[in-house]
């Protein structure tokens, strides 16, 4: 591989070539920037899976000290199943309207892109702090590999004082994040013949039971408005995305999986939602499905948690985040990211990143290069700061 300096956006061609959908592994993309670290001397570490299958990464360029910084990202992407691409989703295209098209490019390569693009410049300057790359699996469907990865990093490397989470922010400051939550919830009923509905109990039908209640939930919880924080929606939000059940039109189901979820706004209770679907299937819905038969159950078992991330907590690395970015003022967003996570370990943590959060999960997902650009502005102010402090 050439040690010849790539741009930002060259970078972010190579990376997108790598279909990572989350259903995938990432390891191909992964030794390529391993790869790519080790040609310009820097040595990285691998936190792979249980299974072997997928694999975080990070590494360190500059003086062994406390104090350094990190710069964090996803890997993976979502799928593109089913939606109307104009482009091939896997190959960068770049249009006259300015904008670079391709699964991952606002969600989140473009930030990775521009890390891994300033390598030699990171090599080249005298840093006073060190430079952490903190490259995750799975974040799309949970943040799943962040958890094992900042166990590691902070373990291996002195204490760091800030993290970068370079999620599509349009390259403002965010300090203020949901947390997440993500469940499944099974039902079991029993089979019988469609026309015999007094003999079995359709587990579907109680699944829908079951979404109509946490739709009503919902609507009470939209009522409690956060004029404090600036976040759209204001308020916990609940998901079903998933329903899967049923093996045939004329017999009552006698299993349905719901995958479902909810995001909860910095400050409030983020367990409210599960406590309160839990007594919900306890002391209503289950005894009237164990009524019809009773060997019928309702399962409710956590996924994922995502941490929330408050405003307080991360003074410091907002502060140093608006001196690199020129801003004057910082953000709260209702998704989550593995800045949560990173801020459970003790280090201040925000999210900066090129592109629209409207963009991600979305057909003919673009970053705009005037994007691209501000990150490469945002990282070689941050490489000054680093020689000076």
């Amino acid at each position: 591989m050439s040690t010849e300096p790539v741009t930002s956006i060259e970078m972010l061609k190579r990376l997108v070539a790598f279909d990572t959908t989350s259903r995938n592994s990432n390891l191909d993309l992964i030794k390529y920037i391993q790869s790519y670290l080790d040609d310009h001397g820097v040595k990285s570490t691998l936190v792979p899976n249980e299974e072997g299958t997928k694999a975080n990464l990070f590494a360190s360029i500059g003086p062994e000290a406390e104090g350094g910084i990190v710069l964090s990202g996803h890997t993976d992407v979502v799928p593109v199943d089913g939606q109307a691409w104009e482009t091939d989703p896997w190959t960068l295209t770049e249009k006259p309207d300015g904008k670079l098209y391709g699964r991952g490019t606002c969600d989140m390569k473009g930030f990775i892109a521009v890390a891994l693009a300033h390598v030699p410049k990171f090599q080249k300057a005298r840093l006073k702090v060190p430079m952490h790359f903190a490259f995750s699996y799975d974040e799309e469907i949970g943040c799943l590999g962040a958890h094992s990865l900042a166990e590691k990093l902070v373990g291996a490397v002195p204490r760091p004082q800030t993290v970068i989470v370079g999620e599509p922010t349009m390259m403002s400051v965010v300090n203020a994040q949901n947390a997440g939550g993500g469940l499944n919830a099974t039902f079991t009923g029993f089979e019988a013949h469609s026309s015999m509905t007094h003999l079995g109990v359709n587990a579907i039908h109680y699944a829908g039971e079951f979404i109509h209640w946490l739709n009503e939930l919902q609507e009470e919880l939209a009522q409690r408005k956060h004029p404090h924080l600036d976040t759209m929606p204001n308020h916990t939000t609940i998901n079903v995305g998933i329903i899967s059940g049923g093996t045939a039109g004329n017999i009552l189901a006698r299993e349905c999986v719901l995958n479902w979820g909810y995001r909860t706004l910095p400050g409030d209770d983020n367990t409210e939602v599960q406590r309160r679907a839990e007594q919900y299937v306890k002391e209503l819905l289950l005894p009237k499905m164990r009524a019809k038969h009773p060997d019928a159950n309702i399962v409710i078992k956590r996924r994922s948690f995502v941490p929330g991330l408050l405003p307080q907590e991360n003074e410091a690395a907002a502060k140093l985040a608006l001196e690199w970015t020129g801003g004057n003022r910082t953000y709260a967003v209702p998704y989550g990211t593995e800045a949560g996570i990173f801020r459970s370990h003790g280090i201040p943590t925000v999210i900066c990143g090129p592109g629209d959060i409207s963009q991600a999960h979305q057909p003919n997902e673009f970053v705009a290069k005037s994007q691209m650009d501000s990150c490469d502005a945002f990282v070689g102010k941050l490489i000054k700061w680093a020689e000076t402090h």
